[in-house]
C-alpha cells in the first residue's frame, strides 16, 4: 500500500530524490524549478541522503558537473528551467554523445524574450533534438512516478534523461499523491553499474575523445539506435512500475478513443483539462477523443498512426511555436508519424495555445472539437496553422 501525501510537483520530485539517493547533484537555482534543488538540500543537510550537493555559478557549469560525475561512474542529477535549460544547451548535446544517463528534472517555462517566467514548452522543444530522451508529466503524481522510473530507463540505454513538468500548474500546485515505500523504490531503481566509467573498473575509458569523419557518423547512429532501443525499455519499465504500484505506463496515453472521429494530440498539464472537454462532449453524444503522448524522445510514432488511423480529424495542441511559419513542433512530428506509417486519410490541424501562461480552458478545447467536427463534415482544413484563444 503507498503512503499518501500532499505534495507540489517540486516536492514531489525531491523526495523522489532523496529516496533514490543519488551520488552527485549539479545544482542552479532558476525559476521555477529552485524548489527541487531547495528541498533536496535540505535533504542533504539533514543526513538523510549521501549526495555531494554541489552549488554552482550556472546552469552550464550545472550540467558540466553532472557529466564529469556521471562520466566517473557516480549517478548524477540536476534540475532547472527556461533559460537556465537554454544555457546548458551545449552540454546536453556533449552528456547525450558521451552515454551519460544523467536525470534532468524540467520544470517547463517560457523562454525569453519578452521575459516571462510562466509556463509553456518552449525551453523542453528547444532542446529536442539534444539526444535526450524526454517524458511529460500530466500531474504531480505522474511527475513524481516518472522521476521514479528515469534511471532505470536511461541507465538501460546509455542515454541521459529529461523528466518535464509544467511550470507553476504542477510544480507549485499541492496535489493529493501516492509516494512508493522507500525500500521498494531501492529495490525497483537498483544500483548504478556503468560498463565504461572513466575512472575504476576493468575498463576504464577516455571520455569525449574528438572523432574524425571516420568515426564520428558510426557514434551517432549508435546514438540513434540506442534511441530507438528506449522504446521498448519504457515499455518495460512502465509495466514493472505498474506491477509494484498499480500504475501503469507507457509512450501514450488514449483516452476515450474507442470510437473517435475526431481526437486531440496534447502533452503535459493542459491534458486534464481537454479529458474534462472530451467528457462534456461525450456527455452529449459527440464522438471525440484524446491522444496523451508522454514519451516525446523516443517519439512514438507507430503509437500515435494507429491511435489516429481511424479518426476523421485530428488536432495537434502545440505549447510552444517552431517559428518555422506553418506548425508546431508536436504537429510536425505527428505529421512525420503518420506519413511513415502510411497512415493518411485523417485530415490535422496545428494549434499554438497557452504560450506564456495563457490559459486554455475547457471551452476552447470544446472549441477545437467544433472546429475538427466541422473539418470531418466538409473534408475541408481550411488554415491548418492556427492559434487558441488568441487576443484581437
Amino acid at each position: 500500500m503507498g503512503i499518501r501525501e500532499r505534495l507540489s510537483g517540486n516536492e514531489a520530485v525531491a523526495f523522489a530524490m532523496k529516496q533514490i539517493n543519488p551520488d552527485v547533484m549539479g545544482a542552479y537555482p532558476i525559476t521555477p524549478s529552485t524548489e527541487i534543488p531547495q528541498y533536496f538540500s535540505a535533504y542533504v543537510d539533514n543526513g538523510e541522503v549521501d549526495t555531494e550537493f554541489i552549488p554552482v555559478e550556472s546552469e552550464h557549469s550545472a550540467m558540466s558537473t553532472c557529466i564529469g560525475a556521471q562520466a566517473a561512474g557516480a549517478r548524477a542529477i540536476s534540475a532547472t528551467s527556461s533559460c537556465g535549460l537554454a544555457l546548458m544547451t551545449e552540454m546536453m548535446y556533449v552528456a547525450a554523445s558521451d552515454r551519460l544517463p544523467i536525470t534532468l528534472a524540467v520544470c517547463c517555462r517560457a523562454l525569453s524574450g519578452p521575459i516571462n517566467i510562466n509556463n509553456d514548452h518552449s525551453d523542453a522543444m528547444a532542446v529536442k533534438d539534444a539526444g535526450w530522451l524526454m517524458l511529460f508529466a500530466e500531474t504531480n503524481q505522474e511527475a513524481y512516478d516518472n522521476y521514479l522510473q528515469a534511471m532505470r530507463i536511461a541507465e538501460a540505454v546509455s542515454l541521459p534523461i529529461m523528466i518535464c513538468q509544467d511550470g507553476f500548474i504542477t510544480s507549485h500546485a499541492i496535489e493529493n499523491i501516492e509516494l512508493v515505500e522507500d525500500d521498494k523504490v531501492k529495490s525497483f531503481v537498483g544500483e548504478y553499474h556503468p560498463s565504461h566509467p572513466m575512472v575504476g573498473g576493468k575498463s576504464p575509458v577516455a571520455v569525449g575523445p574528438y572523432a574524425t569523419p571516420v568515426y564520428y557518423m558510426e557514434s551517432k547512429r549508435l546514438q540513434a539506435q540506442a534511441m530507438m532501443d528506449a522504446h521498448d525499455v519504457i515499455l518495460q519499465v512502465g509495466k514493472e512500475f505498474g506491477e509494484m504500484t498499480g500504475r501503469t505506463y507507457s509512450l501514450i496515453e488514449e483516452y476515450r478513443m474507442e470510437d473517435a472521429e475526431c481526437a486531440i494530440v496534447i502533452i503535459g498539464s493542459s491534458a486534464g483539462t481537454a479529458k474534462e472537454a472530451v467528457n462534456e462532449l461525450r456527455e452529449a453524444g459527440k464522438k471525440v477523443g484524446l491522444i496523451k503522448i508522454r514519451s516525446f524522445r523516443p517519439f512514438p510514432a507507430k503509437e500515435i498512426a494507429q491511435a489516429l488511423s481511424k479518426v476523421k480529424a485530428f488536432a495537434v495542441m502545440d505549447k510552444a511555436e517552431s517559428f518555422n511559419a506553418h506548425c508546431g513542433p508536436v504537429f510536425a512530428e505527428t505529421s512525420a508519424a503518420l506519413y511513415a506509417n502510411r497512415c493518411l486519410n485523417p485530415i490535422g490541424i496545428s494549434y499554438i495555445y497557452g504560450l506564456g501562461g495563457r490559459d486554455v480552458r475547457v471551452e476552447s478545447i470544446q472549441h477545437v472539437f467544433e472546429e475538427l467536427e466541422e473539418i470531418a463534415r466538409t473534408k475541408e482544413a481550411g488554415e491548418t496553422y492556427r492559434y487558441l484563444d488568441l487576443r484581437q
